[in-house]
């Protein structure tokens, strides 16, 4: 299973506004520091700066912060503008509510996090408001020329939300994953369950490549594709269609790989798209000769296994990338008694540090409800809750794991070397490349306040974290302390 949960939580509180300005440092060796706590009572707050101290000997555990030593570039972070997303952006809320939200997701002016890295679906998921596909025809025949195909059913919503994102960060990368192919492609003959039949491979590559074609077309570039979303499940209420190592072998080494490389202008081609608990899967499409040169990336879920089966697949294939590209916030252990600390760990802190290039959480937005869905999980909830009646947004655990990331962390910017400090803390840094600040994310999942410490060559600082607490520290490397 992909997600389950039982019950509903929701986070109902007053926003307080966001201090999320990179004002001018105090001094040069002060570091800012923003603070959000697991019961959202402090969230995003500019908090009392931690200050360096040359040769001093602080707190225990230490974090010791190198930059000299750098590895993956960064992406970006965001989520999914599902259907059920982009419904309920264009048509539950007004225009002036609808340019306040994506502003503040997607620009970095003020309070904006400046989420810089997306998904789509190509036709229907279980958060859709009904089951469709690209090229369905009116009599289920097939129709291999893909005379039916059209992404009218888009226009609508996700189209120009979509639009409107990318109008205010220029700068946003998008991934796009079909849930099932057309049913005619299919040996279920349906968009529920069953898997793609070999004498479609073709037809289903080009498929894909006309959506990427067809959003060009829009004004929305689709920087990556899978050809799959979760290929080892097939839900019994919504698309999805298995596809194994090997079937996924054939598709991208002899068909969708070689299309793509005749257009010499991409999309490229991230394989996987499911769980951590089967890393032989990725090795399998990309121990395969013919696929594996047209595989850029892995694609990993969080929905089993452990985050650090990232690291032995990028060992063993160090050219290929990897990226979280889904994990939903939701009702269920051990989100519901992780919270916000957990979400940072997995999600931003622990993917990265096992080489993830962006992080992704599920829907983008959702309703009172958690939905709109058609099928499959009814306890996912979205970065933000919108609701349905009112417009009122309402931030989640994810929104604010995004935020102290996204907000400071920049497209471009490099993980460097940061020691693992246990005790309840994970962190993970980053160089940013156009200014050169260092950022530090650390979150403390202890039920208890954790004094840590943080050395930079010969300088140190010490600092308290509130207990079950996820903090942003922001300064600049000792070199340019006088620049």
């Amino acid at each position: 299973m992909r997600r389950c949960a039982p019950l509903r939580l929701r986070f109902r509180h007053l926003f307080v506004p966001l201090l999320l300005a990179l004002t001018p440092l105090a001094h040069a060796q002060d570091v800012a520091v923003w603070i959000t706590t697991a019961d959202h009572k402090t969230t995003l707050a500019a908090s009392t700066p931690a200050r360096f101290e040359s040769g001093a000997v602080l707190a225990t555990p230490r974090i010791e912060v190198d930059d000299g030593e750098r590895f993956q570039e960064i992406v970006g972070f965001g989520a999914s503008l599902t259907d059920s997303s982009a419904w309920l952006i264009q048509h539950t809320l007004d225009p002036r509510q609808r340019e306040a939200l994506l502003n503040e997701l997607f620009g970095r002016d003020g309070n904006g996090l400046g989420l810089s890295f997306s998904r789509l679906t190509i036709g229907a998921s279980d958060f859709s408001r009904y089951h469709y596909s690209l090229a369905d025809t009116p009599d289920g025949k097939p129709d291999p020329e893909l005379e039916h195909f059209s992404i009218d059913k888009n226009r609508g919503d996700v189209i120009p939300v979509a639009r409107a994102m990318l109008a205010i960060n220029p700068q946003l990368k998008i991934m796009a994953s079909p849930w099932s192919a057309p049913g005619w492609m299919k040996d279920s003959n349906s968009l529920i369950q069953g898997t793609l039949l070999p004498q479609y491979y073709d037809a289903f590559s080009r498929y894909l490549l006309k959506y990427v074609d067809a959003y060009a077309a829009e004004g929305i570039p689709i920087f990556a594709l899978t050809v799959q979303n979760e290929p080892d499940y097939e839900p019994k209420d919504y698309p999805g269609m298995r596809l194994n190592a090997p079937a996924r072998a054939r598709l991208i080494g002899d068909h969708l790989g070689p299309m793509i490389a005749a257009r010499g202008n991409g999309p490229l081609i991230f394989d996987w798209d499911h769980n951590w608990d089967k890393p032989q899967e990725p090795l399998g499409v990309l121990g395969d000769a013919k696929a594996n040169p047209h595989v850029a990336a892995v694609a990993w879920h969080c929905y089993g296994g452990d985050v650090a089966a990232q690291s032995p697949v990028h060992d063993a294939f160090p050219d290929k990338d990897a990226y979280m590209t889904e994990c939903s916030g939701g009702d269920w252990e051990p989100v519901r008694s992780g919270g916000l600390p957990l979400q940072m760990k997995n999600i931003i802190i622990r993917s990265a540090r096992h080489w993830a290039r962006g992080a992704l959480f599920w829907n983008l937005a959702l309703d009172e409800k958690n939905g709109p869905y058609a099928g499959g999980c009814d306890t996912c909830r979205g970065v933000v809750t919108i609701d349905s009646r009112t417009g009122d947004i309402t931030r989640t655990d994810e929104y604010y794991a995004l935020a102290h990331a996204s907000r400071f962390v920049r497209p471009g910017a490099h993980r460097i070397a940061s020691s693992e400090s246990g005790d309840d803390l994970d962190n993970v840094a980053f160089l940013n490349a156009d200014d050169g600040s260092l950022v530090l994310l650390v979150a403390n999942s202890a039920k208890q306040t954790r004094r840590f410490s943080v050395g930079q060559g010969d300088r140190s600082f010490d600092y308290t974290l509130p207990a079950r607490s996820v903090a942003t520290f922001v300064w600049k490397p000792a070199a340019a302390q006088h620049d």
